[in-house]
């Protein structure tokens, strides 16, 4: 009898983990019923297990008796989702977020994604025209002097097409991959973020975009070719005062009538046209001030039914020239970080014409899905490539500045808690690389990646703000002092606003990317709420016995991935990264349970707690950072050099996500559910561990020399040539330090033995050379990197009215 409960608990374990079909289940368990009948003499459970077999198994049966009232119960109790909630869902696709969601992650499919990469042309302009423009950006003087781009960089930029990268080449523009547009407003970005804003705005979400996708042929013929050349500035307003992050709570509406205009693009007057009187009033509209032409969203309403039956169209998005009569634009608001232009602009019962909406009439009443399927592909990009930009800078500047500054006579990057710091900056940075490498192939491949796209705008800029702050408190001084030389202060001055813009992370966070993932990436939830929205039993019937199953094998899996340490999962890699592959596995079949359990222990409520909600944004979140940062390990060719950053990468995302179970699991209401399930999931406890003081070591070396691991992390990075220049100055000054850091210990070494006497270091120099310590040419040598040196540490200072900064080396000499 023991023998038979052994061999039918293993095969119950199989069966689940391989996530066995219903009929398998049902031969398995009439075949034991059988055997335990035979040997009892009595087959009473034999026929128990057979009519339960026909009773999931037969579906007319199954749906009359089983699923029938089930369907009826959650058709009741399953919440309401209004319009502007359904088009969110609805809008973009799932990727490979769904193969986090399933519970087995589909490694494969992951590594036969192509990795991204320039064409000819894109690689060109990014070699060519984005480099001349990093040459003619020049930070400080941009945002502490002009207040905007000089107007011979605003020429460039028009030009050489910067402000069309995404407009196909037969309306003039680019055509660029996802990915070229992404690596160019990084680069730009590296250099100075007023540029990079200014470049990337009209490329992101916004009339561009909205054109190629919904606009008339008239409107695309027209408009596009002059988006293309900066013949038109574009901007977008959708942010009102009372209505942020509710964006389809705007307030402001157009009624739909017929009125008389002027059009300012051509000065014919129009008499009598079906049109609409707009009022508004919006803000922080990034080219607001100098926009030419306007996307306006609002609210349609038609109270005398001149375009059908309803009375509240929907929110409509409509282009205005902004010389149109009645349009007030030009002020600007004062971003922190950066003085992009940006403002508000508003009006008052502004006459346009019906054919000024995108797409025409058609289109009335569709602004907010038109909004929410373009928005993915821009918060893949714009922001994520910003934070992937300072990461960068951070990464290059930090190791750099840790390796030339010292202190006690050794570089503060030796010290363990500046290693520390610096190793967090490499692995973030790294982190938020591969996350938007993996996003932007997913583009390029004709995915739009709506729960992606919210995962990559909240982390990358949540990482941004911690390399930022890591690499300030290692700059100490010179970071606090603003000037030409300080190139992380603007930066971050910034982060409030890429914490904020395209939506604010606490909301993103905590209500959209599990708010959509749960519903979209999970392979029957969406399935079960058509099903009872259009009252199908039958599509409701397959769905829930599917979900059952997915329920069971997840619970099967993650305890027998969690007794095993994963070492029974696959791997698609041998080597250093074969265990990441099945910890991933593991921790994937287990948030498949916990955000079933969510759903089944709190229901439609699950939709107000959004703490939870949060955490489980965060599993999802950090699975995808994970198996996104293995995948760039793999595309790079697994460069062994690299090994510290993805290890580091891997597990602090492994490390986050147990977290995020662990707080789930201590704050689930129902604590008897929170105990049965802390123990599947972790029955040998929290394994998981943050990266290992060694491997963060190993992560600052590498970034404190050049190497090329460092250069891969780093690639991005505008350098200028000259050592006049804060950062073209720091790869100068690191060679040089290097180079002389053996001539420097012997210099250390013979004053404290009292050989060299002198007070002044150049005299001890001097007598190092009449000593025979060192030729003349390794004097030179520690002379020059010690100037170097000195211009790398040194801050701006300025006169009493803080207008005029000291001019660089030489000002004074050293001591």
């Amino acid at each position: 009898m023991l023998i038979a409960l052994l061999v039918t608990l293993l095969a119950i374990l199989v069966l689940g983990f391989i996530r066995a079909p219903l009929i398998v289940w049902t031969i398995g368990a009439v075949a034991a019923a059988g055997a335990a009948s035979y040997q009892c003499g009595s087959y009473i459970a034999l026929g128990v297990v057979l009519a339960l077999g026909v009773l999931l198994n037969v579906k007319p049966i199954r749906r009359a008796i089983l699923t029938g009232p089930i369907f009826g119960i959650f058709r009741k109790i399953t919440p309401a989702m209004s319009q502007t909630e359904q088009e969110a869902i609805n809008a973009g696709t799932v990727w490979w977020d769904r193969d986090l969601f399933s519970g087995a992650p589909d490694y494969k499919r992951l590594h036969d994604i192509p990795a991204p990469k320039l064409s000819a042309e894109e690689q060109a302009f990014y070699d060519g025209p984005t480099e001349e423009l990093c040459k003619l950006i020049d930070d400080w003087k941009i945002n502490h002097e002009l207040k905007d781009l000089p107007p011979e960089v605003w020429s460039f930029i028009k030009e050489k097409g910067f402000l069309g990268m995404i407009i196909k080449k037969q309306y003039g523009g680019l055509e660029f991959s996802n990915f070229a547009h992404a690596k160019i407003v990084t680069k730009i970005a590296t250099r100075g973020g007023s540029a990079a804003v200014s470049v990337m705005v009209p490329n992101s979400l916004g009339p561009g975009e909205l054109l190629q996708h919904y606009g008339t042929e008239e409107q695309k013929n027209y408009y596009l070719p002059r988006l293309a050349i900066g013949k038109e500035i574009p901007c977008f307003a959708l942010t009102s005062p009372q209505a942020g992050s509710d964006a389809g709570g705007i307030p402001d509406f157009g009624i739909v009538c017929r009125g008389s205009y002027t059009d300012p693009r051509t000065g014919q007057r129009h008499e009598n046209v079906l049109g609409m009187r707009v009022t508004w009033e919006k803000r922080y509209i990034t080219l607001g001030p100098i926009a030419t032409i306007l996307g306006l969203a609002f609210k349609l309403y038609d109270p005398d039914h001149l375009l059908g039956d309803k009375e509240e169209v929907g929110i409509t998005c409509a282009l205005i020239p902004t010389e149109h009569e009645g349009v007030q634009i030009g002020r600007r608001h004062y971003p922190s970080g950066g003085v992009f232009q940006n403002g508000p602009n508003w009006g008052k019962d502004v006459f346009i014409p019906m054919d000024w909406i995108i797409g025409g009439q058609a289109y009335v009443g569709q602004g907010w899905r038109m909004l929410v399927e373009c928005l993915s592909v821009g918060r893949c990009i714009s922001l994520p490539a910003m934070s992937v930009a300072s990461g960068q800078l951070a990464s290059f500047t930090t190791g750099a500045y840790a390796r030339i500054r010292d202190q006690f006579g050794l570089s503060i990057g030796r010290f363990e808690g500046v290693d520390e710091a610096i190793a967090r900056i490499g692995g973030f940075t790294y982190q938020m690389d591969a996350a938007q490498r993996l996003a932007l192939s997913g583009l390029d491949m004709g995915e739009k990646p709506s729960v992606l796209s919210g995962i990559l705008k909240y982390h990358n800029t949540e990482r941004m703000r911690k390399t930022i702050n890591d690499a300030m408190d290692v700059h100490g001084g010179k970071g606090v002092c603003v000037g030409p030389r300080n190139y992380l202060a603007r930066g971050y001055q910034a982060i409030p606003v890429a914490i904020t813009v395209e939506g604010a992370n606490i909301l993103t966070r905590s209500m959209i990317i599990y708010g959509q993932g749960a519903i979209r990436c999970h392979p029957y939830v969406l399935r079960e709420m058509r099903a009872a929205m259009n009252k199908d039993l039958k599509d409701f019937d397959d769905a829930f016995v599917g979900h059952l199953g997915f329920v069971g094998s997840n619970m099967i899996r993650s305890l027998v991935l969690g007794l095993t340490g994963s070492l029974i999962a696959s791997s698609p890699r041998s080597g250093p990264t074969a265990g990441y592959y099945r910890d991933i596995t593991r921790l994937s079949s287990a948030f498949a349970l916990l955000s079933d359990m969510a759903m089944f222990s709190l229901g439609g409520s699950l939709k107000f707690k959004e703490k939870l909600s949060a955490r489980l944004g965060d599993m999802l979140s950090n699975l995808y950072i994970a198996t996104a940062s293995l995948k760039r390990f793999e595309d790079d060719g697994a460069p062994q050099e690299d090994l510290p950053l993805v290890r580091w990468a891997v597990e602090q995302a492994l490390y986050d996500c147990q977290q995020a179970m662990d707080g789930f699991l201590a704050n689930l209401p129902s604590r008897p559910l929170a105990f049965v399930l802390s123990k599947v999931i972790f029955p040998l406890g929290r394994r998981f561990q943050q990266p290992s003081d060694h491997t963060g070591t190993q992560i600052a070396r590498l970034l404190m020399e050049p190497s090329a691991s460092r250069a891969r992390l780093t690639q991005n990075v505008f350098v200028p040539k000259s050592e006049s220049d804060s950062v073209g100055v720091l790869d100068l000054a690191l060679k040089a330090v290097i180079e002389t850091e053996a001539l420097e210990g012997k210099l250390r070494k013979a004053q404290r033995d009292g050989k060299l006497k002198a007070i002044r270091a150049k005299d001890r120099l001097d007598e190092a050379v009449a000593a025979g310590l060192l030729t003349t040419a390794e004097r030179d040598a520690v002379v020059r990197a010690r100037q170097l040196k000195r211009e790398v540490v040194m801050v701006d200072d300025f006169d009493q009215e803080l207008q005029s900064h000291d001019a660089g080396v030489g000002v004074r000499e050293a001591v």
